[in-house]
């Protein structure tokens, strides 16, 4: 992970088996090992490691590990140093990967982190489908096309992601027109400083469209962090799959539900639980008298329910064998079902027929019969949405729901502040601020990371919360605390997030992620003396560094209608990384596709340097102040923590003065 001193190992293949944060908890438990007698010897090796709970403590007994490093290395008097330990670690590692069941028998081993009993494994499968999926929809790149398409039963893909390019064109094809490709560098050679923009460009924009992407760094990606990498891949291509469902681009999913109250309901559920209530909605059609609650168990062969289950009930298992696959394809597309091949008895043969009948409808692409033999979560949703995309077999007469069009700006800033909350912890993860922080507890979270020790936990209530007056109190410390950080919270109470208005949920998390940018800045005393920063100072900083460029534009407030051509903010980008703005890509910004045109550069060249933000183009169009204050603030607090030497070119005159750039003085451009 960048960010941190490296502990150095000196073979390079065995250094390249680990991430950073892997060798340094691993570094740690081996000097915790070896201080308890001054030295470390082979025969020490097994019962330390046991009881450090380092490698299989689920999976190997003591003489059982101590067996195995014996056959690794018979001379047990030997001392052991860091790197023999890793490779003695690594081979447990592999052997127990060998023994831990069917789950990873097809999968490739990785490392488990040293604090948890939890291996890092990626599946040959899901390798292969992903790789499918990006040699089918980036097969026309002009860039890319000299490595596609990539050979699935490689680990090519690993190669071709250490430059970036892949991983930000891929999030285009999931959300389009997320990455101006004008930033992206697609150099046949990039240096490591082009590179490294690349990964930053890719997980900016991948936090941007709903990627957790808490602990990937860019150089897990330059190392080609397997588990890590295809972690990335498979939440993006989830988020491609999944982008239809919603009311806004399937109208027709209200034909799931019977009211309103149903589809205010169904509008608050993540697209997966949406897929899941479509597939339901679908076996209710047929004969199918089971409700599908999973993407794993409940549409695999049930092959462990047959290992326990008497012997007479062996036919009645592989009935049940991919049958809810095969009752959905048979009421989607009846035409392509073939009768003579129901009766099949063996789970693969049952499995293969299914994906036969997806052939014939023309999307089979995302797994095997053996993954729903296997019941991959991940392969089994792919290919449920990728049904869904071909045939949902919803009516095309959508009935007329009043509240359906809702607001574009709160839609857009519900997005916003959804993203910037997902972006802190992966398990803070919501899917819609009006329903998932109704109980106060996510709020609370959020509150903590941003002031950390504010929250009295000792009054809190932790989900699931039963009781509604429980959920009350929480919000009601939720909103005592944005008292306390000096919000303004006129007329608001807790009960107005129980009940999900809004328009003052809103209100609360703007200023909840306002007062976030003004502390991040603030702790950069060196450069504000200490003194509250305000949005004055934010926008007196900005003027101050483009003008220092040598541009005479201005920005006179965050409502500055001037703003909506981006010019002022590629001005601003150049001014603290002159080498960032490609100027002969600027438009003049005149009309309204022109000004689309920066505003979608002026996000990507921020992200790509290192700036965390969650706007959209339109919120530069628009002049969004709000937006438009934290994309300032932004780059203020990339410029600032940021050495002077990794900014300016070696000889270049310094125009960086921070302190002298921020004062309490006053104008319109506070935001209340």
């Amino acid at each position: 992970m960048s960010g941190f001193v490296g502990i150095l190992v000196s073979d390079p293949w065995l250094h390249n088996q680990f991430t950073q944060v892997e060798l340094r908890s691993l570094k740690s438990h081996f000097t915790s090992m070896r201080r308890e007698s001054g030295k470390l010897t082979v025969s020490d090796l097994a019962p330390r490691m046991g009881r450090s709970k380092v490698v299989g403590d689920q999976n190997l007994t003591t003489e059982e590990r101590a067996a195995l490093i014996q056959s690794f290395h018979p001379n047990l008097s030997d001392e052991v140093d860091f790197e023999f330990y890793l490779r003695i670690y690594l081979k447990l590692q592999a052997h127990v990967n060998a023994i831990i069941g069917s789950g990873a028998k097809n999968s490739s081993a990785f490392l488990k982190a040293a604090t948890t009993t939890l291996l890092h494994t990626i599946s040959d499968s899901e390798k292969s489908s992903y790789v499918a999926h990006i040699n089918n929809y980036l097969s026309g790149d002009e860039f890319l096309n000299k490595y596609l398409p990539i050979n699935p039963s490689s680990n090519d893909l690993f190669e071709v992601v250490k430059d970036g390019v892949l991983l930000c064109k891929l999030i285009n094809v999931a959300v389009p027109g997320t990455i101006d490709e004008r930033a992206i560098n697609t150099k046949s050679m990039l240096n490591p400083w082009e590179r490294n923009e690349n990964h930053t460009l890719c997980l900016n924009s991948a936090k941007a469209i709903g990627c957790t992407v808490v602990n990937i760094g860019t150089q897990d990606i330059i190392e080609g962090r397997r588990h890590l990498v295809l972690g990335v891949i498979s939440q993006i291509i989830k988020i491609q799959l999944l982008a239809d469902l919603n009311l806004k681009k399937t109208p027709q999913l209200v034909e799931l539900v019977d009211d309103s109250k149903d589809v205010e309901e169904l509008m608050s559920l993540p697209p997966d639980k949406i897929l899941l209530r479509w597939m339901n909605f679908q076996l209710r059609k047929t004969e199918y008298k089971k409700t599908v609650t999973n993407f794993s168990s409940d549409v695999k062969c049930s092959i462990e329910s047959f290992i326990v289950r008497c012997t007479w009930l062996i036919d009645m298992v592989f009935l049940q064998d991919a049958e809810a696959y095969t009752n959905l394809l048979n009421v989607l597309a009846p035409e392509h079902k073939s009768p003579s091949k129901l009766a099949a008895k063996n789970p693969f043969e049952r499995a293969k027929n299914v994906l036969e009948h997806a052939d014939r409808m023309g999307c089979r692409r995302y797994l095997t019969a053996k993954d729903i033999v296997e019941g991959s979560p991940n392969l089994n949703l792919a290919f449920v949405a990728h049904i869904f995309q071909h045939r949902n077999g919803l009516s095309t007469k959508t009935k007329q729901i009043s509240f359906l069009a809702d607001d574009t700006q709160i839609s857009r800033e519900e997005k916003a502040f959804r993203f910037w909350i997902n972006s802190f912890d992966s398990s803070m993860y919501i899917n819609n601020v009006f329903e998932d922080l109704r109980d106060g507890w996510i709020l609370l979270q959020t509150l903590e990371k941003v002031s950390p020790g504010i929250v009295n936990w000792k009054i809190a209530s932790k989900p699931p919360i039963k009781l509604p007056f429980k959920k009350v109190e929480n919000c009601n410390q939720v909103v005592k605390l944005g008292k306390q950080l000096k919000f303004s919270l006129v007329n608001i109470a807790g009960n107005d997030i129980v009940q999900g208005n809004k328009k003052l949920i809103l209100a609360y998390l703007w200023q909840l992620m306002r007062y976030n940018i003004l502390q991040l800045l603030k702790n950069l005393r060196s450069h504000s003396n200490g003194k509250e920063i305000t949005d004055v100072d934010i926008l007196e900083w900005a003027n101050a560094k483009v003008r220092k460029n040598g541009s005479q534009t201005r920005m006179f407030s965050f409502r500055d209608k001037s703003l909506s051509d981006g010019i002022f903010f590629l001005e601003l980008l150049s001014s603290v990384q002159p080498r960032v703005v490609n100027w002969s890509l600027v438009t003049n910004g005149v009309t309204d596709e022109e000004k689309k045109m920066n505003a979608t550069y002026v996000i990507s060249i921020a992200r790509k340097m290192g700036c965390s933000i969650f706007l959209l183009p339109e919120d530069i169009t628009e002049v969004n102040q709000k937006m438009i204050l934290t994309l300032t603030a932004s780059i203020m607090h990339w410029t600032l923590k940021e050495p002077l030497h990794l900014i300016k070119p070696t000889g270049s005159p310094d125009s960086h003065n921070g302190s002298s750039l921020l004062d309490d003085s006053t104008s319109d451009s506070s935001l209340e």
